[in-house]
């Protein structure tokens, strides 16, 4: 398969009840590149307020999506994940927690996260010789909702504002809702996928996904999390 865009993920464990609750819930499986039949759930349209999010599967983004650089391949860019992986340990974390983003909903995580946020920032810097520059286009789209002057350094250098002290690990359960919808799909999620979730927890691997031409999202390859914990 041809990919358009690379990106490192975190991904949830594919086997876990509560990933498999949360893909189906998105209706797109990153394991196996396929769609997944959704929960039917009275009084919400999942297909709609999933629409967004459903093309990138179940992930919390920690290198943004990126075209290949001229003079690299994605042997090369395996090459380096495997390598950056084996500098990383697992880490762990209280457990995750269903938050509103503005008017989007997604699980974030509790207790400390220095060590999470060091893997995110390792994977944008150790990996971004591999990504290409961004267009005059993918800039005007990033700066159309509103950047600080933080954000606007990050788009600059990194090719994405939500990165390094603006990074915020979250995995995306909707799309932008109307305000009056929020608490009916909340109430489900909390009913349905809150009580499936792992404590403490643990993240193990980082996977590197690939862009399809219709700009859904497949899992390429998983990197075990082998490096040594800081003291």
């Amino acid at each position: 398969m041809t990919f358009t865009r690379y990106a490192i993920y975190f991904a949830p464990p594919a086997k876990a009840e509560w990933s498999q609750f949360a893909s189906q819930w998105l209706g797109w499986d990153l394991e196996t590149g396929a769609p997944r039949a959704q929960p039917e759930v009275p009084g919400l349209d999942l297909e709609a307020i999933t629409a967004v999010p459903r093309r990138y599967g179940l992930h919390a983004t920690l290198k943004p999506p990126m075209r290949l650089a001229p003079g690299t391949t994605l042997t090369d860019l395996q090459q380096a994940c495997s390598a950056l992986a084996t500098r990383h340990a697992p880490v762990t974390l209280e457990r995750l927690h269903l938050a509103r983003l503005g008017r989007f909903l997604a699980l974030r995580v509790r207790g400390t996260e220095t060590a999470l946020n060091a893997l995110a920032r390792a994977c944008v810097t150790d990996l971004d010789a591999f990504r290409a520059p961004a267009s005059a286009a993918e800039l005007t789209k990033r700066r159309g909702a509103g950047l600080s002057a933080a954000q606007e350094a990050n788009l600059l250098r990194w090719g994405y504002p939500h990165v390094m002290e603006a990074f915020r690990f979250h995995i995306t359960l909707s799309g932008k809702l109307p305000k009056s919808d929020l608490p009916a799909v909340e109430a489900a999620l909390q009913a349905r996928l809150i009580p499936l979730l792992p404590q403490p927890f643990v993240i193990r691997d980082l996977a590197l996904v690939g862009e399809d031409e219709t700009g859904h999202f497949h899992l390429i390859h998983r990197y075990a999390l082998t490096g040594l914990a800081a003291e």
